[in-house]
């Protein structure tokens, strides 16, 4: 299976094995939302993944 590259890109492995990215859905429609949500929502999350995405998204880890 192709390893998806536009995905991969997007997330981050840390030294213990934590995938991290941004959470989805933030880029536009943010106005009505409370500016404390909006701050809350602009760091990294973790994700958790299938043994089967960890080797679709992340070849290498």
């Amino acid at each position: 299976m192709k390893t998806n590259k536009s995905y991969t890109k997007r997330l981050k492995v840390t030294k213990k094995g934590k995938i991290l990215g941004r959470i989805p859905g933030q880029n536009h429609f943010n106005a009505k939302s409370s500016r404390r949500k909006q701050l809350n929502h602009k760091g990294t999350a973790e994700f958790t993944m299938t043994n089967k995405q960890i080797s679709r998204f992340l070849p290498n880890a």
